[in-house]
């Protein structure tokens, strides 16, 4: 049998042609794919229709409401002193965002003013001082790019092991032989080399030694105090200094502290995090000296958390110290840029079980942890009192003032840092017994005049004493992970549910109902981005994404087997976290915010009465009336959260130490954090001087002739922040083994009507000043169309959802599936939100349907793309009291039929998830998820599904 052909290497490179994107490709199929997927062109549809075309404004409206007017409940220590706004005469305000809805009042003194290296202020408008000249062709300490790239895939990118480098380069090196030529490099110590000697991003590690050195016994002297730990740290100053200069975070940076307004109520709004009082209330500190008019405040935000990096093998935790600055958006520091570095590793002393609880022991390791932040950081501590010259992304020199910010960290981490004991507040003085009451906020002058009976360590000294303006009481950041996903909501509400059961059922019947639960769990409908739990909610292990998957199902599945207060403790919690965990939060908001919580605090009395738990005074649970407090201190919570952090721990300690000898680890593992710095920032290098153009093969090839795209005439193209809102297309491949006719898809969907309504949609979009419903128009004045048509399996939803897992514009995008066999398993028909009145806001303009085909066809040679879809009746004109969600059926024709149509996609929003409404009876147990849709007559819209969802459809 002869042997097949095999291909040759390509060596064609194909630009993708989009403006700034540097794709290339080996075929005009996968660069037409890429088009489609990162460039998606919005076309318009030719004809609108009132009843199915949407018409999305730019930004949504923002409700007016005047903030406290009405609410009288708001707690008397819920703001702190000095809120109400004393704006300075001579503000620099300036109009910001699509159609200049919103305006910036910039702070006057501290306004980032460029300057020349030697600190002298440039005129305004003046240019950047251009950079040090570099040859195009320096690629120091590589060769050439194919070094570089060849360094950058094998030693980042792949993380492979020295052993298996050294066998691929001797496979390189076996083909070029006979051209008498040579792999980029010579084995593995040859890259190791090449990459430790890069010039730039070199912020070394250094360390330093610490034992104790208080009185010791004459005799048994504790192991403890005999033991010394070398801690290893990179100097922070140039560490943030590094952030500042990155280009890449130029136009994601705030250089001055802000405050922002709507031009049409001048309600205002916080975001990122020099949006923020607390960024401006330094400001106003730090220019009552003159030398510092016209700086840059810098806010340095730390982070530290210890973690495992493996169970089986013993103890392996290790203690990592982050850095961040709070110039950089909340978009960047979410989409992990590299905008969070790992600083050190903390000392861990540790002793044996006798000595464990000696007061001695435990006071060093806390007063140890302090110690060893304000080493660490003792090279800021000039920059916070004398301006120092700094370059930055832009182009510019900046004078800039450094400050302490806020410390991300779970409520283990603040108890240390704030040198209190646990079961008390780190932010507030209520007593422990009960923390809901209204108490003084914590401050470093209390803390030095009060003693134990506040829950202060009184002879602990938080590092932050070292340092000016800095008190570590006010900086505690919220931590949405820990107090609220993990916290409040897995170990306090969904335990307490398990408890009552088990009260007022008996274990027996308990068991039964949470075995029923499980089954509701896992008989929702799968939706994009929704985790699908077969077992229910029954496995040992959490993570923080378990818990936040489980929030988005958890209220449907446990109405009916539990009372309605629950059900509404439930509900307010829900709603507090995904209005706190928003991108952007109004004062309109902030009082939706204080209602949920004034509503949560009112109905989980139930779990008191009925003897399930005997107190609230829970810290985490508590944390949840500071948080309009922080929220007006330091911007939306999302910025500042610990899985930012705990992110971060799996590029810089996880897989460093996955890729060590196991056998003292943490040298190796800096040496890797090292060496991906130096790559990283080579490449921040080579891009700034435009030597990373095109691939290595682009430029041995001739010119492919692409003309290069930044905007098309068919519509406008997405690539990061847009004012398109959403936008759906069909996906690009028609099903060949589907219907090609009308008759066809009317057989192979059971409905027999389905030629007649697409006449009617035909007259609906040829007409579309045609005040008539559809339906009143005679049949025969209705177009007909005998053509083919293509049917789809999906389409692609495209939308502004900055608040849920985006791309750093906020651009998110969903499949909407309608297939007959979903991944070999069952069918799968999605649900979508219908427009249906784009004058009216949320679910007041919107109708929901099931999608059963997606289809185009072209009539009068324009191309119309349609689903055929199946309509859910709104039980109710607004959403049901308990659970917060809207109600919908099913809805029929008159003679029982279920009600079908044929829509435009344009009038698509976006996907809906519906969960059923299981009511007090158990489900089958073989009901599986495929089935929900049709199994259950009544549903509720799940607006918990994501943060835009729940924009949509409260």
């Amino acid at each position: 049998m002869p042997k097949a052909a095999r291909r040759d290497h390509s060596a064609l490179q194909i630009p993708c042609g989009y403006l700034n994107c540097e794709r290339y490709f080996k075929t005009q199929a996968g660069r037409k794919k890429h088009w489609n997927a990162s460039h998606p062109t919005f076309i318009s549809a030719p004809t609108t229709s009132v009843s199915h075309t949407a018409t999305v404004e730019d930004e949504p409206e923002e409700p007016h409401n005047d903030f406290l007017t009405g609410h009288d409940d708001f707690s008397a220590g819920l703001f702190d002193t000095g809120q109400a706004l004393d704006e300075p005469d001579n503000l620099d305000t300036q109009f910001v965002g699509p159609g200049d809805r919103l305006y910036r009042n910039y702070h006057p003194k501290l306004n980032a003013r460029p300057c020349d290296a030697t600190g002298q202020f440039l005129e305004d408008g003046a240019s950047p001082t251009p950079p040090p000249s570099k040859s195009p062709d320096d690629w120091t300490p590589y060769r050439d790019r194919v070094e570089f790239e060849t360094a950058e895939f094998l030693y980042t990118r792949n993380q492979m092991s020295a052993g298996d480098i050294n066998v691929l380069l001797d496979l390189w090196a076996a083909t070029l032989l006979k051209h008498n030529d040579k792999p980029p490099f010579a084995d593995c110590r040859d890259l190791h080399k090449t990459i430790d000697s890069t010039p730039v991003g070199d912020v070394k590690w250094q360390s330093f030694r610490v034992q104790y050195t208080g009185e010791k016994p004459e005799n048994n002297v504790p192991p403890w105090m005999g033991q010394s730990h070398n801690v290893w740290y990179r100097d922070p100053h140039e560490v943030v200094r590094n952030m500042l200069a990155n280009p890449d975070y130029a136009t994601e940076m705030d250089y001055q502290p802000y405050r922002e307004f709507s031009t049409d109520n001048d309600e205002r709004q916080w975001q990122d995090f020099m949006s923020g009082d607390w960024a401006w209330n330094q400001a106003d500190i730090i220019s009552k000296d003159p030398d510092t008019t016209g700086s840059t405040f810098v806010p340095v935000i730390l982070g530290s958390d210890k973690t495992t990096v493996s169970v089986a093998t013993g103890a392996n935790d290790y203690y990592p110290l982050y850095v961040s600055i709070g110039n950089v958006h909340n978009n960047v520091q979410r989409a992990h840029c590299d905008a969070v570095a790992i600083i050190g590793f903390l000392a861990m002393p540790k002793t044996t079980k006798e000595h464990a609880a000696c007061p001695k022991y435990r006071k060093y390791r806390r007063q140890l942890f302090h110690s060893l932040i304000s080493k660490i950081l003792e090279n800021l501590r000039p920059g916070m009192t004398k301006p120092e010259v700094v370059r930055f992304g832009d182009g510019h020199y900046r004078r800039v003032i450094y400050g302490l910010g806020p410390y991300i960290a779970d409520y283990e981490e603040q108890v240390l840092l704030a040198c209190i004991v646990r079961s008390w507040c780190p932010r507030c003085m209520s007593h422990r017994k009960d923390l809901d009451s209204e108490s003084l906020c914590r401050n470093r002058d209390h803390t030095e005049a009060l003693i134990e009976e506040y829950g202060i360590i009184n002879d602990l000294v938080p590092f932050t004493n070292d340092f000016p303006r800095a008190d570590i009481h006010e900086l505690i950041a919220p931590d949405l992970l820990h107090q609220l996903i993990k916290g409040t909501f897995k170990d306090h509400l969904v335990e307490w549910v398990g408890k009552y059961l088990h009260h007022v059922h008996g274990k027996k019947r308990a068991e039964k109902i949470q075995d029923d639960i499980d089954r509701r769990i896992a008989a929702v409908a799968s939706f994009s981005g929704l985790r699908h739990f077969p077992q229910g909610r029954g496995f040992k292990q959490w993570t923080g994404d378990d818990s936040k998957a489980l929030m988005k199902v958890y209220l449907a599945a446990i109405e009916g087997h539990i009372p309605v207060d629950v059900v509404r403790t439930f509900r307010a919690f829900l709603e507090f976290c995904y209005l706190v965990r928003r991108n952007i939060i109004t004062e309109s908001t902030l009082v939706q915010i204080q209602d949920a919580l004034n509503r949560f605090h009112h109905y989980r009395k139930i779990f008191e009465s009925t003897g399930v738990v005997l107190t609230f005074s829970l810290p985490r649970q508590h944390s949840c009336s500071h948080y309009i407090l922080l929220i007006r201190l330091f911007g939306a919570p999302n910025g500042l959260c610990s899985s930012i952090t705990e992110t971060k721990h799996i590029k810089a300690v996880k897989e460093p130490w996955r890729r060590s000898s196991r056998y003292k680890a943490l040298g190796q593992m800096l040496v890797t954090n090292q060496r991906l710095d130096k790559l990283a920032a080579s490449r921040i290098d080579f891009k700034s001087r435009g030597m990373l153009k095109g691939t290595c093969l682009i430029l041995l090839l001739p010119d492919p002739n692409i003309t290069i795209q930044g905007d098309n005439e068919e519509g406008e193209v997405i690539d990061g922040p847009t004012l398109v809102q959403a936008h759906v297309q069909l996906a690009k491949t028609p099903q060949r083994n589907r219907a090609r006719t009308v008759p066809d898809l009317s057989a192979e969907l059971t409905i027999p009507h389905l030629y007649n309504l697409l006449r009617r949609f035909l007259f609906e979009q040829v007409n579309p000043d045609d005040q008539r419903s559809p339906f009143e128009v005679p049949l025969a004045s209705c177009p007909r169309f005998n053509g083919k048509i293509q049917v789809f399996n999906s389409a692609s939803s495209t939308f502004y959802a900055p608040s849920d897992r985006s791309g750093i514009g906020g651009m998110r995008r969903e499949h909407i599936r309608a297939c007959p066999l979903w991944r070999n398993e069952a069918p799968r028909y999605d649900c979508v939100f219908v427009n249906t009145d784009a004058g009216v806001e949320g679910m007041g303009g919107m109708e929901i349907a099931r999608v059963t085909c997606f289809f185009s066809l072209t009539f009068e040679a324009v191309s119309y793309p349609c689903a055929v879809v199946r309509w859910f009746d709104k039980a109710n004109d607004r959403p049901d009291e308990d659970t917060g969600m809207w109600i919908v059926r099913p809805s029929y024709d008159t003679d029982h039929s279920p009600s079908v149509g044929i829509i435009h996609i344009d009038s698509i929003y976006r996907a809906a998830h519906l969960i059923p409404i299981y009511g007090r009876h158990t489900i089958p147990q073989d009901l599986k998820h495929y089935d929900s849709y049709d199994a259950f007559r009544a549903f509720y819209i799940n607006k918990f599904a994501d943060h835009h969802a729940f924009e949509i459809a409260s």
